[in-house]
């Protein structure tokens, strides 16, 4: 009788598809515990790394499309956790930064989701865990996909 889930040999699509449900589950109840959405986390997260990035440049970087990015960031303003300002390099764009409030909860989303993903991976050992990583960033690559998954 056949199974009804992917297994080992199911197309790769799939289990990348699967794992990315199981993680994005995982650290989407840490978010969700602290009202914020996984997308918002991310969002954070990246403006962490490089603040001051332009919305098109926070795009690239996340892989979202601009209305869904647009809706995130009018959300996130709206809590108070990021603040737009006008680029002084081209008045028309703006660019981002993560507020005080804003830095405290990614800093408390991301401790608590670094370990649901060590939780989520526990049957794997440190090496394991790290050559998925530099598999999944291959994979990944430069690209600047269009749209999300998330």
């Amino acid at each position: 009788m056949p199974t009804l889930g992917p297994g080992p040999d199911s197309e790769l699509t799939w289990l990348l598809h699967r794992a990315a449900q199981r993680m994005r589950t995982a650290t989407g109840d840490v978010a969700a515990q602290h009202g914020l959405t996984m997308r918002q986390h991310i969002v954070l997260s990246a403006l962490h790394l490089a603040p001051g990035m332009t919305q098109v440049e926070l795009g690239r970087a996340v892989g979202m499309d601009k209305t869904t990015l647009t809706s995130e960031l009018d959300r996130l303003e709206r809590l108070e956790l990021v603040r737009r300002s006008i680029d002084p390099r081209d008045r028309r764009a703006r660019t981002l930064d993560v507020t005080e409030q804003g830095e405290h909860r990614r800093r408390l989303v991301s401790a608590e989701t670094e370990r649901a993903e060590r939780a989520a991976l526990a049957a794997f050992g440190e090496a394991e865990v790290a050559t998925l990583r530099r598999m999944l960033y291959g994979l990944i690559g430069d690209t600047q996909d269009q749209g999300t998954c998330l």
